[in-house]
């Protein structure tokens, strides 16, 4: 296997990461113990999902290349099973849901063999084209537009832009970054995740005017706008560990990651809300499914993998 020679900076954040979580992990001790006559059940199981994640995630980007390729690849195929579970489908489609779940490890193979052509139109382009074809095989026209569209937007949503972050762990060191990819990949999923959980916090201590309430009630402006300062104050002081960014890039960053964050969250809240569930699944207590855990990545991975590729590549 391809040691992927993560560094030393990279080392260290993970190690900053584990921090993170040791201190929230007392916190949750401490609130249980001195306030005993509310339940933070739903916190302690978040934070042990979230233990479980980063250690997940600690192995995939430390131990090789190939291991790595193969996580991100599982994480599409979980993700789109869960969504194609709680999508209605055409009995008639089962077979062409075969060929959607064929194109993963195609995507995927192309990333391993960086062959970027191939990787930015498999799906956009020649999984397009095909899947309508395999649906008018099955002869069914019922509902037929419908259902090429909601199998694509799969496609495209969960594995295509997904995937970005496996061609990101492949992309090579740089003059300015000895941490090449596994150094943008940890940035880019640390920022979004806690872009999440800064908007979050912002909107619960600040929260007072909805931002979209039809779609998600619980967004304010003022935790979008508390998250996007977190997130860019943080891609500033990251950056030079991580990447090879300049500040001036580090601000266009963080910024490009915490609205990018904010529009794919509540997108995937409206697909919930159309479809009248609350969480994609039961996967990872305390946050639902792997597409509740993923819907930032949807838009912040493809949106950063093209900023960094055209500046760096």
């Amino acid at each position: 296997m391809i040691s992927l020679s993560v560094g030393n900076n990279v080392l260290w954040s993970l190690g900053g990461v584990y921090a993170i979580l040791v201190i929230a992990s007392l916190i949750s001790l401490l609130l249980k113990k001195f306030r005993p006559e509310r339940s933070f059940t739903e916190l302690t199981q978040r934070i042990r999902s979230w233990w479980v994640m980063a250690t997940i995630f600690t192995v995939a980007m430390v131990f090789s290349r190939n291991v790595s390729l193969v996580f991100f690849g599982f994480v599409s195929f979980l993700a789109l099973k869960e969504y194609f579970s709680i999508i209605p489908t055409r009995r008639a489609d089962r077979c062409v849901l075969f060929w959607a779940y064929l194109a993963i490890p195609f995507q995927y193979s192309w990333v391993y063999q960086e062959s970027y052509g191939m990787f930015i139109i498999f799906i956009p382009v020649y999984i397009f084209l095909l899947l309508p074809l395999r649906m008018v095989i099955v002869g069914e026209t019922k509902n037929f537009l419908h259902a090429v569209g909601v199998i694509h937007w799969g496609l495209m949503t969960l594995v295509f832009s997904i995937s970005h972050l496996a061609y990101l762990i492949v992309l090579p060191a740089t003059e300015s970054s000895e941490t090449g990819g596994a150094g943008l990949v940890l940035f880019l999923v640390f920022l979004t995740q806690l872009n999440d959980v800064a908007q979050y916090v912002w909107g619960k201590m600040l929260g007072k005017h909805k931002i979209i309430p039809k779609v998600s009630p619980n967004k304010t402006w003022q935790g979008f706008i508390g998250g996007v300062a977190t997130t860019t104050l943080l891609s500033v002081l990251i950056s030079g560990l991580l990447t090879p960014m300049s500040i001036n890039m580090a601000i266009a960053a963080g910024l490009i990651i915490s609205i990018a964050g904010f529009i794919g969250d509540v997108t995937i809240s409206a697909l919930k809300r159309d479809i009248g569930v609350k969480d994609s699944g039961s996967l990872l207590p305390g946050h639902g499914g792997i597409l509740d855990r993923i819907d930032s990545l949807t838009y912040t991975a493809p949106l950063f993998f093209h900023f960094i590729y055209y500046f760096y590549y």
